[in-house]
């Protein structure tokens, strides 16, 4: 037999450093990856999503968006209050962009929705999860199927479908909290341009304490003009969380 010497080494020595070896490729690449989504995290989303627009005037809706627009059931179209009321000055007692007279009640309403789900409008189907989260139109408040439809809507392109999905999950409100999943809900939402999702990125990084990177969120949302995303700012500099520098 002959000596084992210094180099000698067994079949399973060499297999357990090759794995060794690959555990650290990977382990490199995953760094590397991580590196690149945080980079396209914050220079991606700087300009408002084009669903923001009024669909009349083409002008962005005023922040937040509930309050300057409203949405028509008949043809799930935001129009901004603006278009609304000169519409409504103009003698149209019916939907300002499709004409639709309006709805006389709530199960009419859930009608002219459910019509646009069966189209797979995603628009209609993160309305209709809304209305199950809410228990609205006449139906009981269910959570597990508002997500059901805000999973769908969003995989349909809705971005309200993933900051809804977001807020779920970080919270914890009515499933088991997960705030990775909540987290990266909002950072597809905010790297198309979702403007509350980008803020409530800046609210996640605050509560674990990244103050530099949550100011750097609300940075890009009070850009695009939402102004809590300002006054958190404001709070961090009185807080001695921020500097000028940032």
């Amino acid at each position: 037999m002959e000596p084992a010497g210094p180099d000698a080494r067994t079949p399973s020595q060499d297999v357990g450093a090759a794995a060794g070896g690959a555990d650290d490729d990977r382990s490199a690449e995953a760094v590397t990856e991580a590196a690149r989504f945080s980079e396209r995290l914050l220079s991606e989303g700087h300009e408002r999503a084009e669903r923001d627009r009024c669909p009349i005037c083409f002008l962005f809706v005023g922040l937040p968006i509930q309050k300057h627009s409203k949405m028509n059931a008949c043809c799930m179209k935001r129009v901004c209050n603006g278009c609304a009321l000169a519409a409504k000055l103009r003698g149209l007692r019916g939907c300002e962009f499709c004409r639709t007279p309006r709805p006389a009640d709530g199960a009419s309403q859930l009608a002219m929705v459910q019509k646009r789900v069966d189209k797979g409008d995603a628009v209609a189907i993160k309305t209709l999860g809304s209305k199950h989260y809410h228990g609205k139109l006449g139906l009981a408040k269910d959570v597990p199927r508002a997500i059901e439809l805000w999973t769908e809507a969003a995989e349909l392109g809705s971005l309200d479908a993933q900051y809804m999905l977001g807020h779920i999950y970080f919270n914890g409100d009515g499933v088991e909290e997960d705030k990775p999943r909540g987290i990266c809900h909002w950072q597809q939402a905010a790297m198309k341009g979702h403007v509350t999702g980008r803020h409530f990125l800046g609210i996640a990084e605050e509560f674990n304490e990244n103050y530099e990177l949550a100011v750097q969120h609300w940075m890009i949302s009070a850009k695009m003009g939402y102004a809590d995303s300002l006054n958190d700012i404001k709070e961090m500099f009185t807080g001695g969380h921020a500097t000028k520098a940032q």
